[in-house]
């Protein structure tokens, strides 16, 4: 079985082997032949609040690489610059969601996730969006290595993950750029970074990736030997190539996601080799 090896100190650092080739074929040959975006929004059944999700995908042959961002933020301009390019040239590409997309793209075509690799998968039942949305979150959790009483920062309220960590009888301080409140009515915090000193482990977005916060948080991890998981629909084949290097685990989720439709699905989970951080 071949795994992952924390061979990627940085984002950068991984960016740079890529555009080396060192990783697989040299992505100046490697085109994009569709490039979409998905908008949904949500408001599960007895839930007291909503929200919306848009995100850009790239397909690569057989793969597809995703990056969330900020609803409306992404111009229609950003499809046209992507059909027909090059991936080396869309890592340059002022956008950083474009950047990320592209390098999810190559990474999911030239490492596929599977058992192969290191990966675990976790097959989620059909259901309801909510139903769906629990079991995710579950996978997600049993990731942590934490016990009851200990606080977790959660990087990208997502209400189910909330609940699943309050069934276990963990804290969290709940994070996300936009601010507001969580379903149970406790504010959320903007700054991630101010807020993960008084946190005994990360719970953290992939959107991080396209919004420039994931690198501080990763070495806030590794600095002070934190447990950082990263639940990653942006940047499903890119995060876990940071395990050992300040991630921990990631369960990584490509497209098409849970919330497309009520069908079975699967996420596919991944573990530091050696419990190490």
């Amino acid at each position: 079985m071949t795994v992952l090896t924390p061979a990627h100190p940085s984002y950068d650092a991984l960016v740079d082997r890529v555009r080396a080739g060192a990783l697989g074929p040299d992505p100046a040959t490697q085109r994009i032949t569709v490039a979409f975006t998905t908008r949904q929004a949500v408001r599960h059944e007895g839930r007291g609040t909503g929200y919306r999700n848009e995100v850009l995908s790239l397909r690569l042959a057989e793969a597809v690489g995703s990056c969330a961002v900020e609803p409306g933020e992404l111009p229609d301009s950003a499809l046209d610059d992507c059909v027909g390019a090059d991936v080396a040239r869309l890592l340059e590409h002022p956008l950083p969601p474009v950047r990320v997309a592209a390098l999810d793209a190559y990474l999911m075509h030239v490492t596929p996730h599977g058992p192969s690799v290191g990966a675990q998968e976790v097959a989620l039942p059909a259901g309801s969006s909510l139903e769906k949305s629990r079991a995710r979150a579950r996978a997600v959790v049993e990731l942590l290595d934490l016990p009851a009483g200990a606080t977790v920062l959660v990087v990208g309220v997502v209400n189910s993950l909330l609940g699943e960590l309050r069934s276990r009888r963990i804290g969290y301080v709940p994070c996300d750029l936009k601010g507001g409140a969580t379903e149970w009515g406790e504010p959320v915090v903007a700054d991630a970074l101010a807020a993960a000193d008084r946190c005994d482990a990360l719970l953290v977005s992939g959107m991080t990736l396209g919004n420039g916060t994931f690198e501080p948080l990763r070495r806030h991890a590794l600095a002070q030997g934190k447990q950082l998981v990263v639940f990653a629909q942006t940047g499903s084949a890119v995060l876990p190539r940071f395990l050992g290097h300040g991630v921990s685990a990631v369960c990584a989720e490509p497209y098409p996601f849970f919330w497309l439709d009520g069908g079975p699905g699967v996420v596919h989970r991944y573990r530091c080799p050696g419990g190490g951080r």
